[in-house]
């Protein structure tokens, strides 16, 4: 049952919707590389992670429902459960646990997207960081096509030390061009398989850039 992984798929839509007006409205919101994002089957978002915005700033856009992370400590009372019903899956810390790896997979398996950050952690200056295995394992077990995304802007306006977001400035989400299992594994005699097929990934994250003419 295709993008069967989110509850109340009705709430997700408004909150998407929230969130695009959001950024349109407050920030100049750009994209390119939409018509890399497949219409139908299994998606990881592998994105570079430097700001409270990223998750919201990747979806806005994007009208197939994704799967996101968030803190386990934030699902509590209302506003956990409204996490729960559009489909945000709670992870301990900054390690998926088993219970989050069984419902990434789960979500991937009823063709839906997810959105990881193979850096495990929001970046403190913005800059890349080396990634962890934990991207790479999960882009290999469910052979997903993975869609490299790269977040521009984001850190200047709401930075991980940052109390409260800035208003306006510009806010680019390059996605890049599919990448295949099979581009990505590189086998199960590679003495650091996960890790180097995140650092697979992470290479292709770094190599985005904005294009001159951006897709508004």
């Amino acid at each position: 049952m295709s993008d069967s992984s989110i509850p109340n798929p009705q709430l997700y839509r408004l909150v998407r919707t929230l969130a695009a007006w959001y950024f349109n409205t407050f920030y100049d919101y750009t994209q390119s590389g939409l018509q890399n994002v497949p219409k139908y089957g299994p998606v990881i978002f592998a994105a570079n992670h430097v700001s409270f915005y990223d998750p919201p700033a990747i979806g806005a856009c994007i009208h197939r429902p994704i799967n996101y992370f968030a803190r386990d400590t934030l699902f509590k009372g209302l506003f956990g459960k409204a996490l729960r019903e559009i489909g945000t899956i709670p992870v301990a810390r900054e390690n998926a646990d088993i219970k989050s790896l069984k419902a990434i997979f789960r979500a991937l398996k009823c063709k839906g997207i997810v959105a990881i950050y193979p850096e495990g952690t929001r970046s403190l200056g913005g800059q890349i960081m080396e990634p962890k295995p934990g991207a790479g394992m999960i882009a290999c077990k469910s052979k997903a096509t993975v869609i490299p995304t790269r977040l521009f802007g984001t850190h200047e306006v709401f930075g991980r030390t940052d109390k409260a977001p800035k208003i306006g400035g510009h806010i680019h989400i390059a996605y890049g061009e599919a990448m295949a299992a099979t581009e990505i594994d590189p086998g199960k005699t590679h003495s650091e398989r996960y890790l180097e097929a995140s650092r697979r990934i992470m290479a292709r994250i770094a190599a985005l850039h904005p294009p001159c003419e951006t897709i508004v």
